[in-house]
């Protein structure tokens, strides 16, 4: 299936982040803030259509309005991939990318090397993901491996496997819906995460990944150089940020926005042009005069972008914060 086909709207499927409830409705004064999300920030062709400004309510009972970004489930301006080797003797640049296991720096080069000392690696002599005979990686080639591997519970034919998927498995009518408040809204409470928010490519910034779960069946969902995946219900989305991203806003050396939070505020990389990090909340927060409050995302191998949420979010249609309409995941999905 093309990428033009999957820029059809079909069914709309609306994801947002777990936010704390509790607090009583009211009515949000945009008057008072100015906007944050510049929507020239992002990528051409990242939306199926031009951005809406719709009335909204966050889960915490807030009248609001937000953003309704439309997307494919692709990047907008690249192809994803290489993910899973091919062969034992494949390098880094057919090669994609893994957390690395002390869960801090760098994602690790997912190579044949790689693949072939993971028993070393996790010490566990049960890692095993390719044929000695043939010195072929196993890997999931169609799309039913793929959605039988992304399981809690995989299937025996499914595990030792490195775990990819094709943008060409989605359905035809594939999309994905985000509602973003134009004008991010304090919280009283900093809320959980599901969905963190959109990269300025159009792609979804993901919770952290189970890695517990998936290495518990001997797999490896293997991400791109640019620390992203596919799966059937988010299409391409990260679990980290390694620069593909970054588009600088200002001149002060500050460090460049990757994309948008669900609550609005702006997502930036880690360090700043001198390679230096700020001082953050719990939430990887702070405040400037020019931005006002944004967060920063974690290193690669942290396996999350932000820790929480500062301000409201929006609940999705027909669900709890974080569930989805339409292209369903099978439950506690594995990446």
């Amino acid at each position: 299936m093309s990428l033009k086909n999957k820029r059809l709207i079909g069914t709309v499927v609306t994801l947002a982040a777990f936010s704390l409830l509790g607090c009583n409705p009211s009515t949000h004064d945009e008057t008072a803030v100015k906007p944050v999300i510049d929507l020239s920030m992002f990528t051409q062709g990242a939306f199926i259509e031009e951005p809406t400004i719709v009335n909204c309510e966050t889960a915490q009972g807030t009248q609001t309005t937000c953003y309704k970004f439309i997307t494919t489930g692709a990047p907008a301006g690249r192809v994803p991939g290489p993910f899973c080797p091919r062969s034992t003797s494949d390098g880094a640049d057919v090669s994609g990318k893994w957390f690395d296991k002390q869960g801090k720096g760098d994602l690790v080069d997912l190579t044949g090397d790689f693949i072939l000392k993971l028993d070393e690696y996790y010490g566990d002599e049960k890692w095993v993901l390719y044929d000695a005979k043939t010195n072929k990686v196993r890997y999931t080639a169609s799309k039913e491996s793929c959605a039988g591997a992304a399981r809690p519970d995989v299937e025996e034919q499914y595990k030792q496997n490195c775990i990819e998927c094709e943008l060409d498995y989605l359905d035809d009518d594939f999309s994905l819906t985000y509602l973003i408040p134009t004008t991010p809204i304090e919280a009283k409470q900093t809320g959980r995460l599901h969905t963190v928010g959109l990269a300025l490519d159009g792609t979804e910034l993901s919770g952290p990944a189970p890695v517990n779960e998936i290495l518990g069946s001997y797999t490896i969902a293997a991400f791109d150089d640019c620390g992203g995946h596919i799966n059937l219900h988010q299409g391409y989305h990260y679990h980290s940020s390694t620069g593909c991203t970054n588009k600088s806003t200002s001149e002060d050396g500050h460090a460049p926005l990757i994309g948008y939070a669900i609550d609005g505020y702006g997502i930036y990389a880690m360090r700043d042009a001198n390679g230096n990090e700020e001082a953050l909340d719990e939430c990887r927060g702070n405040t400037d005069s020019t931005r006002g409050y944004h967060y920063h995302a974690a290193s690669p191998s942290e396996n999350l972008f932000i820790g929480c949420l500062h301000g409201e979010s929006v609940r999705p249609a027909g669900g709890p914060p974080g569930g989805q309409k339409g292209h369903k995941p099978p439950p506690n999905n594995k990446d």
